[in-house]
């Protein structure tokens, strides 16, 4: 007789234990990790966030703190401002004090076309910007009233950082500080859908551009702020300094993403004695 050993294959049940055993182990190494690791992906996200919220906040902040005394409107999730370059003291009064009186003087009697800056300014103007001169209200210098273009001719005035000149002749309001700035053209900061935007070269307008495919913005050169950002949540207030010290604008910006969203807010202190 042929005889043959058959070789049998299986789990024995000491084996089947130890899987479940240390199945069971894995399982709660993985549900213990798995909290702390989402929590350290939503942090990562959050930080994100909050870092590129901050930023725009702090570039915003930069530029409205040199807006035009009067210049900062609001409307919506719109806020317009007058960035300034420079600015000083003009020359109110002739220097007596030798055998003949010298100095020129932004004269508020008759139409003016240059003065004499107390001092120096910290940067030379440069022709084309523009001249206000205690501007009080936003509508006066957007319509166009007190304020005038620079010049500079080598043969009647030179623009310098003493030395202040424009060709039409103009007839400002005399500052109570004697005080002038020196403006370039306006500037939007925009939330519009979940985008950011900063609005720049284009005209100064008597109303508040609000609409970006409307003109004057739609020919405006345009830049991204940031992304993410829920226009709906975010908001510009604007309250006048009742002190005639400082106006104060509340920005809030509310960002999102797929697993998290953040808000932050930020108040800016800007100058509003002309």
């Amino acid at each position: 007789m042929l005889s043959c050993n058959r070789s049998q294959s299986g789990f024995t049940l000491v084996e089947a234990v130890m899987v479940i055993v240390i199945t069971g182990i894995l399982a709660v190494l993985a549900s213990s990790f798995a909290a702390p690791l989402k929590g350290y992906f939503e942090a990562l996200d959050r930080a994100e966030l909050s870092g590129v919220a901050d930023t725009a906040l702090r570039r915003m902040a930069r530029e409205l703190r040199t807006a035009l005394p009067n210049s900062v409107r609001v409307s919506g999730t719109f806020i317009e401002f007058l960035p300034t370059t420079t600015g000083g003291r003009y020359r109110k009064e002739q220097d007596c004090s030798g055998a003949a009186c010298t100095g020129d003087i932004l004269d508020f009697v008759e139409a003016d076309t240059s003065f004499d800056v107390i001092g120096a300014l910290p940067s030379v103007p440069v022709a084309g910007e523009e001249l206000v001169v205690y501007n009080t209200t936003p509508t006066t210098v957007y319509a166009g009233a007190n304020v005038v273009e620079l010049t500079s001719n080598i043969n009647t005035c030179t623009l310098s950082a003493t030395r202040i000149c424009f060709d039409d002749g103009m007839l400002f309001l005399a500052s109570p500080g004697n005080r002038f700035q020196i403006i370039s053209g306006p500037v939007t900061f925009a939330c519009i859908g979940n985008t950011l935007w900063r609005y720049s070269g284009y005209a100064r307008q008597a109303e508040q551009p609000t609409s970006a495919s409307s003109s004057p913005l739609d020919v405006a050169t345009r830049a991204r702020l940031a992304t993410g950002v829920n226009c709906a949540a975010s908001s510009f207030v604007y309250t006048p300094g009742v002190t005639q010290r400082a106006d104060l604008v509340v920005m809030r910006l509310a960002l999102s993403n797929n697993s998290d969203n953040v808000t932050l807010l930020h108040q800016v202190h800007v100058q509003n004695v002309p």
